[in-house]
């Protein structure tokens, strides 16, 4: 189990070297989208039979959002590639060096 949490930390940090702040983003909005769903399934009148029943909504579409951490962790790193791909093909290519700037040095 160690070795298992060693790995996917190692994967985790590797994912925000990479990719940096599109990691951050994609896995805040997922977990966004994760709670807003417990939200509204619990408005909706999804009976929580536990202990988070008495927590209230919030507090129990919370719990569900902890709940689903490993998984939104797991769809990040298989997303973020893919959403970083997509916003860096709608940027202007960058070129190495420009000739339009003096060298200095």
């Amino acid at each position: 189990m160690r070795k298992m949490w060693t790995e996917a930390r190692g994967r985790w940090e590797r994912l925000l070297a990479e990719f940096g702040t599109i990691a951050l983003v994609t896995y805040l909005a997922i977990a966004l989208v994760v709670f807003v769903g417990f939200v509204i399934a619990i408005r909706m009148g999804f009976q929580v039979e536990s202990t988070a029943a008495s927590a209230g909504t919030f507090g129990a579409a919370w719990i569900g959002l902890k709940l689903t951490q490993p998984i939104r962790i797991g769809a990040t790193v298989g997303l973020t590639p893919v959403v970083a791909w997509v916003v860096r093909r709608g940027q202007p290519a960058q070129l190495e060096s420009d000739p339009e700037t003096p060298n200095e040095g």
